[in-house]
């Protein structure tokens, strides 16, 4: 248990960061999936912008890792052009 103020409020703020960061990260993974469900080539360029915009501001606030961000956008490219 924490004693000093210092610990005290640093356990809070880690707290409201990791909500944070898991409801960001949960909602990617969900647009993530909702792509690659699509089958129309307009629906998938237009979700394809978003999805991006939302991983590199992951990567940037280093919930997930830059490398990581960039797979998944390659392999979402593919998916996206193979339509």
């Amino acid at each position: 248990m924490a004693h000093h103020l210092s610990a005290k409020k640093r356990i809070r703020q880690t707290e409201v960061k990791r909500t944070k960061n898991k409801y960001y990260a949960r909602t990617t993974r969900s647009a993530v999936k909702k792509l690659r469900g699509t089958t129309e080539k307009e629906a998938a360029t237009e979700q394809y912008t978003e999805v991006v915009s939302m991983l590199d501001k992951l990567a940037k606030n280093n919930v997930i890792h830059k490398n990581k961000a960039s797979n998944l956008k390659s392999k979402l490219a593919k998916h996206v052009n193979s339509l």
